[in-house]
């Protein structure tokens, strides 16, 4: 029996985020060994509760004293073929970008955001068949916000972070159907 081919790009549908926009360490916002380090972590689904293997997700926070403006120049690149080199792994840039594994799993590495009110770092989702792309937070607390107020307690659900062990906090992302996550438009 011959083997079905593979699809190649002009066979599906783009774009495919996964190819060029990661960068390594792009999930590592927390300076390395830095005391605390919060790990956010999930999965993205889609309405049928399976993985999406090939979701970009990009994030921003307010730096722990409150600040919102990150470090300009903390992700290098080579002066000579304009790669990139890294983060120089002091600074604290409050943004970071993480394509999904196989199993539509994702993790983050940063500090603790020192937004006013409850802290929660701003998640934008690109993937496959969304024409443009979405908008959510994660909050790492639950308690009052003018944006969780507004909500039922189920749909309030979707934005909050379950916590766990050893500061990690869980947040699935879930493109639609039961459970759907919140998503924001923003004017």
């Amino acid at each position: 029996m011959a083997e079905r081919p593979l699809p190649t790009p002009a066979h599906t549908i783009g774009p495919f985020y996964g190819h060029a926009l990661p960068f390594p360490g792009g999930g590592d916002i927390a300076p390395p060994g830095h005391p605390d380090t919060v790990t956010l972590h999930g999965h993205v689904l889609d309405g049928a509760g399976a993985p999406v293997p090939d979701a970009l997700l990009d994030f921003w926070q307010a730096a722990p004293d409150g600040s919102l403006t990150g470090t300009p120049g903390s992700l290098r690149r080579d002066p000579s073929t304009g790669g990139f080199l890294g983060r120089n792994g002091v600074d604290f840039t409050g943004f970071g970008r993480v394509a999904t594994d196989a199993d539509g799993r994702y993790a983050l590495r940063t500090l603790p955001p020192g937004n006013t009110g409850l802290p929660y770092i701003a998640v934008c989702v690109f993937a496959r068949g969304l024409t443009h792309h979405l908008f959510t937070r994660a909050y790492l607390a639950d308690g009052t916000d003018p944006l969780l107020d507004a909500l039922p307690d189920e749909r309030r659900a979707t934005l909050i972070a379950a916590e766990g062990a050893r500061r990690t906090y869980r947040f699935d992302i879930r493109l639609q159907g039961e459970g759907e996550t919140v998503f924001l438009e923003f004017r």
